[in-house]
Protein backbone atom coordinates (compact mmCIF):
# COMPACT_ATOMS: atom_id res chain seq x y z
CA UNK A 1 0.00 0.00 0.00
CA UNK A 2 1.76 3.34 -1.23
CA UNK A 3 1.61 6.32 1.18
CA UNK A 4 0.24 9.33 0.63
CA UNK A 5 3.09 11.39 1.31
CA UNK A 6 5.39 9.29 -0.65
CA UNK A 7 4.13 11.44 -3.85
CA UNK A 8 5.77 14.49 -2.82
CA UNK A 9 8.87 13.21 -2.76
CA UNK A 10 8.25 11.85 -6.10
CA UNK A 11 7.37 15.28 -7.66
CA UNK A 12 10.95 16.95 -5.90
CA UNK A 13 13.15 14.21 -6.99
CA UNK A 14 11.78 15.06 -11.01
CA UNK A 15 12.71 18.74 -9.91
CA UNK A 16 15.76 17.72 -8.63
CA UNK A 17 16.87 15.27 -11.24
CA UNK A 18 16.25 18.11 -13.83
CA UNK A 19 18.56 20.24 -11.74
CA UNK A 20 21.37 18.03 -11.50
CA UNK A 21 21.37 17.16 -15.03
CA UNK A 22 21.79 20.65 -15.77
CA UNK A 23 24.55 21.66 -13.14
CA UNK A 24 22.68 24.68 -11.73
CA UNK A 25 23.42 22.81 -8.41
CA UNK A 26 26.18 20.43 -8.78
CA UNK A 27 29.35 20.76 -6.42
CA UNK A 28 27.18 22.39 -3.53
CA UNK A 29 28.36 20.44 0.11
CA UNK A 30 25.84 18.08 1.43
CA UNK A 31 25.58 19.84 4.58
CA UNK A 32 24.91 23.34 2.85
CA UNK A 33 21.97 21.49 0.84
CA UNK A 34 18.28 21.27 2.23
CA UNK A 35 17.10 18.37 4.29
CA UNK A 36 15.34 15.82 1.65
CA UNK A 37 12.48 13.84 2.84
CA UNK A 38 13.54 11.96 5.58
CA UNK A 39 11.60 9.19 6.87
CA UNK A 40 11.82 6.07 9.13
CA UNK A 41 12.71 5.26 12.36
CA UNK A 42 14.29 6.98 15.01
CA UNK A 43 14.00 10.51 17.13
CA UNK A 44 16.55 12.40 15.29
CA UNK A 45 16.21 11.77 11.60
CA UNK A 46 17.85 15.03 10.94
CA UNK A 47 20.80 13.49 12.52
CA UNK A 48 20.57 10.22 10.82
CA UNK A 49 20.63 11.69 7.44
CA UNK A 50 23.99 13.85 8.24
CA UNK A 51 25.15 10.61 9.07
CA UNK A 52 23.88 8.68 6.46
CA UNK A 53 25.17 11.79 4.02
CA UNK A 54 28.48 12.04 5.65
CA UNK A 55 29.14 8.80 3.84
CA UNK A 56 28.82 10.66 0.47
CA UNK A 57 30.39 13.48 1.69
CA UNK A 58 33.62 11.13 2.55
CA UNK A 59 33.15 9.13 -0.88
CA UNK A 60 33.39 12.30 -2.73
CA UNK A 61 36.36 13.71 -0.36
CA UNK A 62 38.15 10.53 -1.48
CA UNK A 63 37.38 10.48 -5.08
CA UNK A 64 38.35 14.02 -5.80
CA UNK A 65 41.62 13.44 -3.53
CA UNK A 66 42.68 10.43 -5.20
CA UNK A 67 42.13 8.44 -2.54
CA UNK A 68 40.89 4.70 -3.66
CA UNK A 69 41.73 2.83 -0.26
CA UNK A 70 39.46 5.65 1.48
CA UNK A 71 36.60 5.39 -1.33
CA UNK A 72 36.63 1.88 -1.16
CA UNK A 73 36.42 2.30 2.76
CA UNK A 74 32.81 3.07 2.23
CA UNK A 75 31.45 -0.28 1.51
CA UNK A 76 31.03 -3.07 3.72
CA UNK A 77 33.55 -6.30 2.44
CA UNK A 78 30.61 -8.09 1.11
CA UNK A 79 28.87 -5.13 -0.67
CA UNK A 80 27.17 -5.66 -3.69
CA UNK A 81 27.66 -2.96 -6.41
CA UNK A 82 25.06 -3.49 -9.48
CA UNK A 83 26.55 -1.67 -13.15
CA UNK A 84 25.34 -1.70 -16.41
CA UNK A 85 28.16 -4.23 -17.01
CA UNK A 86 26.41 -6.31 -14.36
CA UNK A 87 26.80 -7.33 -10.41
CA UNK A 88 30.20 -6.68 -8.75
CA UNK A 89 30.80 -8.24 -5.45
CA UNK A 90 33.08 -7.49 -2.89
CA UNK A 91 35.07 -4.72 -2.28
CA UNK A 92 38.43 -6.25 -3.87
CA UNK A 93 36.31 -6.10 -7.22
CA UNK A 94 34.80 -2.65 -6.41
CA UNK A 95 38.47 -1.89 -6.11
CA UNK A 96 38.87 -3.63 -9.49
CA UNK A 97 36.38 -1.48 -11.29
CA UNK A 98 38.29 2.03 -10.43
CA UNK A 99 41.69 1.38 -9.98
CA UNK A 100 42.19 2.75 -13.33
CA UNK A 101 40.62 6.17 -12.58
CA UNK A 102 42.63 6.45 -9.50
CA UNK A 103 46.11 5.29 -11.77
CA UNK A 104 48.71 8.27 -11.79
CA UNK A 105 48.38 10.43 -14.12
CA UNK A 106 44.02 9.22 -14.87
CA UNK A 107 41.45 11.67 -16.18
CA UNK A 108 38.94 11.70 -12.60
CA UNK A 109 36.70 14.32 -13.34
CA UNK A 110 35.04 15.88 -9.85
CA UNK A 111 32.68 14.20 -7.99
CA UNK A 112 29.65 15.45 -6.10
CA UNK A 113 26.15 14.48 -4.88
CA UNK A 114 22.98 15.93 -4.25
CA UNK A 115 20.93 13.92 -1.55
CA UNK A 116 16.98 13.06 -2.37
CA UNK A 117 15.97 10.99 -0.01
CA UNK A 118 17.16 9.19 2.98
CA UNK A 119 14.50 6.16 4.54
CA UNK A 120 15.84 5.08 7.88
CA UNK A 121 14.99 1.37 7.71
CA UNK A 122 16.10 0.41 11.09
CA UNK A 123 18.74 1.48 13.87
CA UNK A 124 21.30 0.13 11.32
CA UNK A 125 19.96 -0.44 8.21
CA UNK A 126 18.97 2.84 5.81
CA UNK A 127 18.31 3.54 2.39
CA UNK A 128 19.64 6.68 0.37
CA UNK A 129 18.54 8.07 -2.76
CA UNK A 130 21.07 10.82 -4.56
CA UNK A 131 22.23 11.96 -7.85
CA UNK A 132 25.78 11.52 -8.24
CA UNK A 133 27.51 14.22 -10.65
CA UNK A 134 30.85 14.21 -12.64
CA UNK A 135 31.98 17.62 -13.40
CA UNK A 136 35.46 18.82 -15.09
CA UNK A 137 35.76 22.33 -14.33
CA UNK A 138 32.08 24.52 -15.07
CA UNK A 139 30.70 21.68 -17.36
CA UNK A 140 28.75 18.50 -16.37
CA UNK A 141 30.38 15.71 -17.72
CA UNK A 142 27.91 12.79 -16.50
CA UNK A 143 25.26 12.65 -13.91
CA UNK A 144 23.11 9.55 -12.88
CA UNK A 145 21.05 8.18 -9.97
CA UNK A 146 21.77 6.29 -7.00
CA UNK A 147 19.94 3.71 -4.81
CA UNK A 148 22.21 2.81 -1.56
CA UNK A 149 21.52 0.34 0.98
CA UNK A 150 23.69 1.48 4.01
CA UNK A 151 24.48 -0.22 7.42
CA UNK A 152 25.68 0.64 10.42
CA UNK A 153 29.39 -1.29 10.89
CA UNK A 154 31.11 -0.89 13.91
CA UNK A 155 29.42 2.59 14.93
CA UNK A 156 30.29 3.32 11.28
CA UNK A 157 27.63 3.65 8.23
CA UNK A 158 28.86 1.72 5.15
CA UNK A 159 26.97 0.84 1.42
CA UNK A 160 26.12 -2.58 1.65
CA UNK A 161 24.01 -2.32 -2.08
CA UNK A 162 24.89 0.33 -4.29
CA UNK A 163 22.63 0.70 -7.64
CA UNK A 164 24.35 3.75 -9.74
CA UNK A 165 23.49 4.23 -13.43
Amino acid sequence: MSAPHRSLPIVRRMALVVLAMSGTWHGAPLAAQALPHVTGAGPDRPAAWREVAGVLEHGARSWNGGDLDGFVSDYTPDATFVTSRGLVRGTAEIRERYAARFAPGALRDSLSFRVLDVDVLGRRTANLVAIWVLARGDSVTSTGPTSLVLKKVGGRWKIAHDHSS
